[in-house]
């Protein structure tokens, strides 16, 4: 798989200055920073990647961070005998690259063509001197990963498998409401295989799990991309052990 760490991949102009996330994104301008998002556009280059290619991968050195444009991205995990836990599902405004001791603690890989802007990590923390907002929502991103990363450890270490997949379903429709998409629908960008290594379930339980809650009238499958929630307060109620 292709990675992207070299500059012939980037895209010039001025992304920043036309980015359609706004306040959701990290580099979103703050109140008081009319200059900032020149100063951002100045700094990053976005790439375009097909599915499926690899961002970077774990243990490379963490050289850049990341914001989605477009697209789905998803980050996971390996063990020695190639086993393999996702660790999250991202989306576009979504940001990630955060370094562990100077290398990423985790795989990223497009789950769908995607765009993404590039910060080289140097040239961001020398702006955070001059933009304090910047390092604060930085701060701010670390701690949504730790909570989320407690989530996870609840998610797989005591809900059955029935609340496993509500749960995961609802955390798509709150985070595509988030991102301004309101609606009964909500994207699979992911596999089934993608779906049971985030659960920690197997491809068999999943497809089964969500067969059973189409017969049960609480989602609709039109396709293998997208989910109908017709009863979502049922749903938020078996993922809460209901």
């Amino acid at each position: 798989m292709a990675q992207f760490n070299d500059t012939s991949a980037e895209i010039p102009g001025t992304p920043c200055l036309i980015c359609e996330h706004g306040s959701l994104a990290f580099c979103g301008p703050g109140p008081g920073d009319a200059d900032e998002p020149s100063r951002l556009s100045a700094m990053l280059g976005q790439v375009n990647l097909i599915a499926h290619d690899s961002v970077f991968r774990e243990g490379d050195p963490a050289t850049h961070l990341y914001s989605i444009s477009s697209g789905a991205v998803k980050l996971y995990k390996l063990l020695s005998d190639g086993r393999r836990q996702v660790t999250a599902f991202l989306f576009a405004g979504d940001f990630f690259g955060l370094a562990l001791d100077g290398g990423y603690a985790y795989t990223a890989e497009t789950m769908t063509p995607a765009l993404l802007c590039r910060f080289p990590r140097r040239k961001l923390e020398a702006l955070f001197a001059e933009v304090p907002r910047l390092e604060r929502r930085l701060l701010g991103l670390a701690i949504d990963d730790l909570a989320a990363a407690h989530e996870q450890m609840l998610l797989l270490g005591r809900k059955t498998a029935r609340e496993k997949v509500a749960s995961f379903l609802v955390m798509l429709d709150r985070r595509a409401a988030r991102r301004g998409h309101h609606g009964p629908a909500v994207a699979l960008p992911m596999s089934r295989s993608d779906i049971a290594d985030y659960l920690g379930l197997t491809i068999e339980t999943v497809s089964r799990t969500l067969t059973q809650f189409r017969r049960d009238g609480l989602i609709g499958l039109p396709d293998l991309g997208h989910a109908v929630l017709r009863e979502a307060d049922r749903l938020r109620q078996i993922a809460d052990g209901g």
